[in-house]
């Protein structure tokens, strides 16, 4: 009988657990036995240390301070279940996170922070529960005299576990994993003994690194404590291979896609609270994501348009899905692009049915108004100087797309609001503590981001790559468009302190840094840097998060009358083909993706197909206007939003190419269940545990509507009720969790894959059911 490589996990992982309790995970015991067999106690002694975030950086890079937790309790945890258990020798530390304990008995050290201890960095109590370890072998490591328990403690003992490997090893690749570039530095070393030392006798770049790393693994331990403290189930219920255990005849479950799941749950053990923690939904932890955004171009040819599936005019993208993994049934969310990427930022494109700028619809008072102040400048965190702005950027149509100071786009009841309110991945990743960056091509130097590119007559080049004339063209408007940026939408991503500093350039494939020096169109800052991205993959200062904006010409939409960048065309496709090919390989040559001890992934996607729209995960399939936005989340229920103007959003297009490649495993995956934009926000929060599938309200819009919520829901969800088919409407994280029973159709939108492979696709599962994402081969 085969075992899924979840289940095979699973079981790894109960093994791994039962052994650490009896033999201390490859610890010491520290007893001294004396001639007369009398046991000595041992005097096990040192600090818990602290790192704590604090907001408002406008770098780019945020402000993380070092500290002790105080008044935590810290005890010899002798059966390895992570509790202070009566009868376990225990200690209480000190103002200085200091602590002090003895015993004869042997095990690993937690430290068990409650919300009665404080945070030294912060100075204010703990916000919420945490228990962090030593191991035994850290203990015989560093001495009995001198433990440091901290989150980077924790995360070796748990990778120990995780991998069947040994203490010194993952000491040795923690450390490596911070080694290298990083937060701006061209060279940062991190020995073991720095990594799992005290963070608060670092210093410079050194201890910023470690920080920014232990922030993150408190959230995630943080996490572990919270999924264990109220007992929940292990696996998640959207990792559990089979399907959703939580839908299993439930009313309003379709029953074609009823779900047979082969793996069973139990309350969660501390070992996996702290492994679940960092494979949020079977998604894991990845350090950088770099998504590199296309535009217009289906899987098939669309009327008149060259399909990327198999096409001669991009054999690099091809290269890249066959060599690498791809998702073949992904759906875009709506038309024309704005939608999408906003769809991208936030999981929901709030009605919005074209490419308009974003204060359309907004009206210049009211609840919906823009809010943006002026920028008074100010330096990146990777020294980029950034122009000062004022409270909104130049208002004609050349800089803001149908901007007018009177009629649909300036009305608040005729258009739908462009100006949303609601969160976005970029505001999650910002509260956490980690960085985002976008990477946009062609913009004018010294521009406001939140405005489009405008002509440049001063700048004038020659396209050299695949489909060029060979005749120089000057720079047109327009190349770079704030339309194709997933965070631009929301009021509250633009009023982030590192806005400014997170918008950054890149190198491009017609005008150069030379060229661009030209400029007229705005003061170019001194020491002005025209390819950021470069810098910053040198450097090791990009985002958690990245999102690759090609300009107009090189993510194949079409603008200005250069033949090689002309809308539909097999020049164009040639043209963002090789852009593509220059982007992996500079981000493939990085420091950041060679680091064999750092998680990274490339997506390659489309914001759009080209063929019909297509009632798919949960979309508006109505017109009416009632009750259509995401539910709202107050006194632990959810209400349906009585709004306007909302009725045209979300009807979803078509089938778009999606492609993964890591620097980890599992090469040549394909996963064929649908998944969406939506999904793919979801998968975000995941990677980033950035929400809590215990608290649907926790993810983004309807990255929430899972097949499970939407039947809790249906009666509140009106664009739903009509559905046939819930599953293929809900949002799933892109895991593969869920295996497609047999008789189970694809709805494959057959306008998109028209004379592809995928157009004679059968029912059934796909044959890997592997997970893209994971950090090891599947076996």
């Amino acid at each position: 009988m085969s075992v899924s490589p979840t289940s095979r996990t699973t079981l790894i992982l109960t093994s791994i657990a039962a052994a650490c309790v009896v033999a201390a995970c490859g610890g010491s015991d520290h007893n001294d036995t004396a001639s007369t067999g009398t046991t000595q106690p041992t005097t096990y002694a040192g600090v818990v240390t602290a790192a704590n975030f604090v907001p408002g950086n406008a770098s780019g890079n945020p402000t993380i301070k070092a500290g002790y937790y105080a008044g935590a309790t810290v005890c010899l945890d002798t059966n390895g279940n992570g509790k202070c258990d009566s009868g376990e020798a225990s200690a209480t530390t000190d103002s200085n996170g200091h602590f002090s304990l003895q015993s004869s008995a042997s095990g690993q050290l937690i430290a068990d922070v409650s919300t009665k201890a404080t945070n030294t960095a912060s100075g204010a109590a703990v916000a919420s529960h945490v228990i962090l370890r030593a191991s035994a072998a850290q203990i015989a490591d560093q001495g009995a005299a001198n433990i440091v328990i901290s989150p980077m403690s924790t995360e070796v003992q748990r990778l120990v576990e995780a991998n069947g490997t040994s203490y010194a090893t993952e000491k040795a690749n923690v450390a490596a994993r911070l080694t290298g570039p990083a937060l701006g530095a061209s060279s940062v070393t991190v020995t073991a003994a720095d990594a799992l030392g005290d963070v608060n006798k670092l210093s410079g770049v050194e201890q910023q690194t470690v920080l920014f790393e232990d922030n993150q693994l408190a959230n995630r331990y943080t996490y572990a404590t919270t999924k264990l403290d109220r007992g929940d189930l292990y696996p998640d219920n959207l990792a559990v291979t089979g399907g959703d255990p939580s839908i299993v005849g439930v009313t309003g479950v379709s029953a074609s896609t009823a779900v047979k799941s082969t793996q069973t749950q139990a309350p969660i053990t501390y070992a996996q609270s702290q492994q679940a923690a960092f494979n949020v939904e079977g998604i894991p932890r990845y350090d950088n994501v770099f998504v590199i955004m296309l535009e217009n171009h289906s899987v098939g040819p669309v009327t008149g348009t060259p399909g990327i599936l198999g096409s001669t005019n991009a054999p690099f993208i091809n290269q890249f899905l066959s060599s690498n993994a791809q998702f073949t049934t992904y759906y875009s969310t709506g038309n024309p692009s704005e939608p999408n990427y906003t769809a991208l930022g936030g999981a929901d494109d709030w009605g919005i049915v074209d490419d308009n700028w974003w204060g359309c619809g907004a009206g210049t008072s009211g609840a919906n108004a823009p809010t943006d102040a002026a920028f008074a400048g100010g330096t990146a965190s990777d020294g980029q100087p950034l122009a000062a702005t004022g409270a909104l950027p130049p208002q004609d149509t050349s800089h803001l797309s149908g901007y007018t100071t009177t009629g649909a786009c300036a009305s608040t009841t005729s258009i739908a609001n462009h100006n949303v309110s609601a969160p976005s991945l970029f505001t999650l990743l910002s509260k956490a503590g980690m960085t985002w960056r976008t990477y946009s091509e062609s913009m004018n130097p010294g521009q406001d981001p939140r405005a489009d590119s405008v002509a440049e007559p001063t700048i004038s080049d020659t396209y050299k790559g695949p489909g060029s004339t060979g005749t120089a063209f000057a720079m047109p408007g327009a190349l770079y468009k704030t339309k194709h940026h997933p965070g631009m939408a929301y009021q509250q991503t633009r009023n982030l302190p590192e806005f400014h500093a997170d918008n950054r350039t890149m190198f491009g494939t017609q005008y150069s840094a030379a060229d661009l020096a030209k400029s007229q169109a705005y003061p170019i800052p001194a020491n002005y840097n025209y390819d950021q991205f470069s810098t910053d993959l040198a450097t090791g200062d990009v985002g958690n998060v990245n999102f690759i904006m090609p300009d107009q010409c090189d993510d194949m939409h079409g603008t200005g009358s250069d033949p090689s960048c002309t809308g539909g065309s097999t020049a164009i496709v040639q043209r963002g083909d090789d852009y593509v090919r220059q982007v992996v390989a500079k981000i493939q040559a990085s420091p950041i993706w060679t680091n064999p001890n750092r998680k990274v992934a490339i997506v390659v996607m489309f914001d759009e197909g080209e063929g019909s729209s297509t009632a798919c995960c949960g979309w508006n399939p109505v017109t009416s206007n009632v009750n259509q936005q995401p539910l709202s989340f107050a006194s632990g229920k959810y209400t349906p939003v009585t709004t306007t103007l909302y009725n045209q959003g979300n009807h979803g297009h078509g089938n778009s190419v999606f492609g993964v490649a890591t620097n980890q495993a599992n090469p040549n995956v394909v996963d064929s269940d649908e998944y969406s934009h939506f999904s793919f926000v979801r998968t975000l929060q995941d990677m980033f545990q950035i929400a809590d599938p215990q608290q649907p309200n926790t993810y983004l819009a309807r990255a929430k509507y899972t097949e499970s919520f939407i039947a809790a829901n249906i009666a509140n969800l009106p664009e739903l009720a009509g559905s046939s088919d819930t599953h293929f409407d809900s949002v799933r994280p892109m895991n593969h969790a869920y295996v497609t029973p047999a008789t189970y159709t694809q709805k494959l939108n057959m306008v998109d894959v028209t004379s592809t492979s995928l157009a004679s696709r059968g029912p059934g599962p796909d044959a890997t059911q592997t997970n893209i994402w994971s950090l090891k081969s599947a076996k």
